[in-house]
């Protein structure tokens, strides 16, 4: 075994030694994109006001794709549109919620002054 080992130690470097091509991988460090996919989600399951937030969902499904693909500028222009329905949707459902509210409370004050009104008039109600 003694005798393996000092011929392999002998023998060196390759004499007929090819220089091996090399591969050089440029990564690109790009900007990551925001493609609103969870806020899109939820305004398009809670807040869906005029179906804006189904359309911003899918503006977001693009926007990822885009993504994927290798495509920035496609998908940040499919990002910038998912976020502005996403906003537009959010307004909107907010609204109708506060102006819910509103209406709910201003029914709820003028039928507890109803109320009274009927009980001055007629205590044995």
């Amino acid at each position: 075994m003694v005798k393996e080992e000092h011929k392999m130690a002998g023998l060196g470097p390759p004499h007929n030694a090819i220089p091996v091509p090399s591969t050089i991988i440029n990564i690109r460090s790009e900007a990551s994109v925001p493609d609103h996919v969870v806020w899109s989600l939820f305004n398009a399951l809670f807040m869906n006001a005029c179906c804006l937030g189904f359309a911003a969902f899918a503006y977001s499904v693009k926007s990822r794709d885009r993504k994927m693909v290798g495509d920035v500028m496609g998908a940040q222009s499919y990002a910038s549109t998912a976020k502005c329905l996403n906003i537009v949707a959010l307004v909107l459902s907010l609204l109708v919620i506060i102006l819910f509210v509103g209406l709910l409370a201003t029914g709820t004050v003028m039928s507890l002054q109803a109320v009274s009104e009927m009980l001055k008039k007629d205590p044995s109600f």
